[in-house]
């Protein structure tokens, strides 16, 4: 119930800010654009350009169906339709096009779960709150809560995939998104080679928190090589070839992050690791991740390499008498995904990805799972207005396995 009526305070806020934005063109002189479709609801510049703003929802509805099967049982079959991700997003500058701001907030329900008393059990409707200050040259400083500099399958927005939606190796191993600072620089070597580097410094604990900082912060560094110079429009993270390169691009990443004292099991993401006599659980967490894209017209490419490890894996309750009991255990592990499509012409895409997690046997006592996927897409305006399918068969453990089956349909004004 709670959740429900700040939900509706919060679109009512919005709703009003809107209203009053349009009521206050003829006060102010602000210029409002009509815009195309895909390119934001409206775009407000105030009459002095010292400031606009770009307004846009989108929304996607999923149907899925999976068939799981259990060595020694009946198969079960379970259906599911959702509203998948439902969302508003406000960019633009202040001051001066140097300031960029970006505002996402997130309204469905698959968006807005918090389940810890560390977070008040408040709905997680911020996901991007952030400020971008070019303050020289080709050096700009990030602060606020965004997306952190990891996988570049976890960077590239929901709303840009190119399958239905991500990996499960993005699932395991991604570091999402946190609260703090970002320094982001880039250079050119001779006439094309671009490198862009990025270091983070956030508070380690994820998105939305509400009692921070626990444990120590989190520090993050983000290589890329770009070879042939820029990808179109910044292709590299949009999924798919919609920009059909004509030259061939490929970018190479190489991303470390150090979470000093963790208190949650995969770093900024996962549960706290909270032991029964009230304390949390704290351990030094590593993830290391390299990743490649490459686009040349109608073909895409991506692979990506992952691997958490950390100092102590696994936190015990000691009961009166010295007796331990296992409390919680860190992700540590390593996968990879390998993700490969061709659009035509028509812009149909067929594209397919195999990707797998090796979680540390000793500590989860799991096989290699592995996913096969296949999926057929249909850009009807590119991005923002497209009907995708899938079929995954996902290898799971000791004689497990599951077929997935999705439909996904995403319009993003």
């Amino acid at each position: 119930m709670l959740k429900q009526k700040l939900r509706s305070l919060v679109c009512g806020t919005l709703l009003m800010f809107a209203l009053v934005g349009l009521g206050s063109t003829n006060v102010v002189a602000q210029t409002l654009e009509a815009t195309k479709f895909g390119n934001g609801i409206l775009n407000i510049t105030g009459q002095d350009s010292t400031w606009s703003m770009k307004f846009g929802a989108r929304f996607q509805f999923l149907a899925t169906g999976v068939n799981s099967h259990v060595s020694g049982a009946a198969d079960e079959f379970n259906s599911n339709f959702l509203i998948r991700r439902s969302r508003l997003k406000f960019d633009g500058f202040a001051f001066s096009p140097k300031l960029k701001y970006k505002l996402e907030l997130a309204l469905s329900n698959r968006d807005v779960g918090n389940h810890s008393a560390l977070t008040d059990n408040t709905p997680g409707i911020v996901l991007d709150a952030v400020v971008k200050w070019n303050f020289y040259k080709n050096f700009t400083l990030w602060a606020g809560q965004t997306k952190l500099p990891g996988n570049v399958e976890r960077v590239i927005s929901s709303a840009n995939l190119q399958l239905v939606d991500r990996s499960i190796m993005n699932s395991q191993f991604n570091i999402d998104r946190d609260i703090g600072f970002q320094l982001r620089h880039h250079f050119t070597i001779g006439k094309n080679f671009l490198v862009r580097e990025i270091f983070a410094f956030s508070q380690g604990e994820g998105r939305n928190v509400t009692r921070g900082n626990q444990g120590g912060y989190e520090y993050t560094g983000r290589v890329e090589f770009l070879p042939m110079g820029k990808f179109a429009s910044n292709n590299e993270y949009v999924g798919s070839a919609l920009k059909r390169e004509q030259v061939s691009k490929m970018m190479v990443g190489v991303t470390y992050d150090y979470n000093s004292n963790s208190v949650k099991t995969r770093g900024t993401m996962g549960n706290y690791m909270e032991l029964e006599d009230g304390s949390i659980f704290e351990t030094d967490i590593s993830v290391l991740f390299v990743d490649m894209v490459y686009k040349y017209k109608g073909f895409s490419f991506m692979g990506e390499y992952a691997q958490r490890f950390c100092d102590d894996a696994i936190a015990y309750n000691v009961d009166d008498l010295g007796n331990k009991t296992q409390a919680c255990r860190v992700g540590v592990g390593q996968g990879f995904n390998l993700q490969a499509g061709y659009l035509f012409k028509s812009n149909w895409e067929v594209a397919g990805r195999y990707s797998q997690v090796d979680m540390d046997k000793e500590i989860f006592g799991k096989d290699i799972q592995k996913q096969y996927t296949l999926g057929v897409s249909k850009y009807l305006v590119g991005h923002k207005l497209k009907v995708q399918t899938d079929l995954s068969y996902l290898d799971v453990f000791e004689g497990s396995n599951e077929i997935m089956a999705r439909l996904q349909f995403d319009i993003h004004f």
